[in-house]
């Protein structure tokens, strides 16, 4: 992309995550990427910063952005274009409202807010009681600068790692048959360059394409005959899928899918029990169908409410969420079933930042409990880690364990 746009006198667009949170993207990598244009000769390089404030405290963005800022006008290459809240520029849930403000402003200059430098563009949505996360599409420049739009001939370089939250703003730029909205500009790009593939039928040029990973647990299962169940809403059902299976889109063999849909507000302290009660109750006459050897869910609530900050509402979604184990529980222990709860990470477990007084919106990175429910009496092995589970689960099974498999079992013999 680089030394496409050197040989073509073309600007170098830079979209991501300006945030070291880590989850999506890291600045140091965004960084890097700038250095690298800015070391190769690139004739004009624009940052078009999006904004974290989920993974990261509510308003934490300056100083990743003074960073970029002075990286960038130091060069004398380029500047940063634009900020807009992850909010709007990486919907994940089809709501195209919120990517098509974004869009436009790419494409465009269309935008309500614009300001000389990052600092007044932040200073001002703060002071529209703006989060991160929730900053409206904003310029950064002189009003009768818009140079900074990707026009045709323009390279792009999307540097989010995770593929969830690029795909719509991504698809919006290079799918000809896209239909999310009405694109009033649709550049003629030089290309479209994701740092990782975000989907197999996204027509774009990736830097780092997926590694081929064998005997993952649901491919595993698929060769052993095993039938499996994926359930959940829509916020976390590529977890259950897509992620869970290495980075497949495809189902394996005898994998069926069940996705509920998560309720249409804008944030979920709004509703914090989500869709947890309908996901429950397709669960649970999964589970008592017997018709599974394995099933797979993920309840969305004590993440996505967890984000929001919003104490009361948090403890509204763990409520729920109780509610909806004790009927799980009871279903596991009618049918004779075995069951494993644990999390990949907290959140809502912490809702204030002790440091800086703020909200705590942001995943923690203490331990998780591992909790067993079934009747064998088996003994916990303490001292766990994520890839642990799948040779925990196959334990559960009394299926072997295959050698890609690095994990130890984390449950002793069954009790004669």
């Amino acid at each position: 992309a680089v030394k496409k746009s050197i040989e073509a006198d073309s600007a170098l667009h830079i979209f991501g995550l300006m945030s070291p949170g880590g989850i999506h993207s890291h600045e140091d990598q965004i960084i890097a990427m700038i250095e690298l244009a800015i070391r190769n000769g690139a004739p004009r390089i624009y940052l078009h910063a999006f904004l974290d404030g989920r993974d990261t405290p509510p308003r934490s963005a300056l100083p990743s952005l003074i960073r970029a800022e002075k990286t960038l006008t130091g060069s004398n290459k380029g500047r940063v274009a634009s900020i807009c809240g992850r909010f709007y520029a990486m919907d994940r849930d089809n709501r195209w409202d919120r990517i098509q403000p974004a869009y436009d402003m790419l494409t465009q200059s269309k935008a309500e807010h614009q300001y000389d430098n990052v600092s007044d563009a932040l200073a001002a949505a703060y002071q529209r009681d703006e989060d991160d996360e929730f900053v409206q599409a904003t310029l950064v420049g002189s009003k009768d600068d818009d140079s900074a739009t990707v026009a045709d001939g323009d390279l792009v370089v999307f540097m989010n790692f995770r593929a969830d939250r690029a795909r719509e703003l991504t698809r919006a730029f290079v799918d000809d048959d896209f239909d999310g909205f009405q694109r009033d500009a649709m550049p003629l790009l030089g290309d479209f360059v994701t740092l990782t593939e975000y989907a197999a039928d996204i027509a774009a040029s990736c830097a780092y394409p997926p590694q081929k990973l064998d005997n993952v647990l649901g491919q595993y299962l698929a060769d052993q005959n095993k039938t499996q169940l994926r359930i959940a809403e829509t916020e976390k059902y590529a977890h259950v899928t897509f992620f869970f299976n290495g980075g497949r889109e495809t189902p394996f063999d005898n994998e069926e899918r069940t996705l509920i849909q998560s309720p249409d507000v804008k944030t979920y302290d709004l509703q914090p029990e989500m869709s947890a009660f309908e996901l429950t109750d397709n669960l649970v006459g999964a589970i008592r169908s017997q018709k599974y050897d394995a099933i797979i869910c993920n309840y969305a609530n004590g993440d996505m409410v967890g984000h929001t900050g919003d104490f009361d509402a948090a403890v509204k979604a763990v409520e729920a969420v109780d509610k909806c184990l004790a009927q799980i529980v009871a279903a596991i222990e009618d049918t004779g079933a075995e069951l494993l709860i644990t999390a990949d990470h907290g959140n809502v477990e912490q809702m204030l930042d002790p440091e800086t007084n703020q909200p705590l919106t942001s995943h923690t990175s203490g331990p998780v409990p591992l909790v067993y429910v079934g009747p064998s009496g088996r003994q916990f092995i303490s001292e766990g880690s994520l890839p642990d589970l799948a040779p925990t689960l196959l334990s559960l099974l009394d299926m072997p364990v295959p050698e890609e498999m690095t994990g130890k079992v984390l449950l002793g013999q069954k009790q004669q």
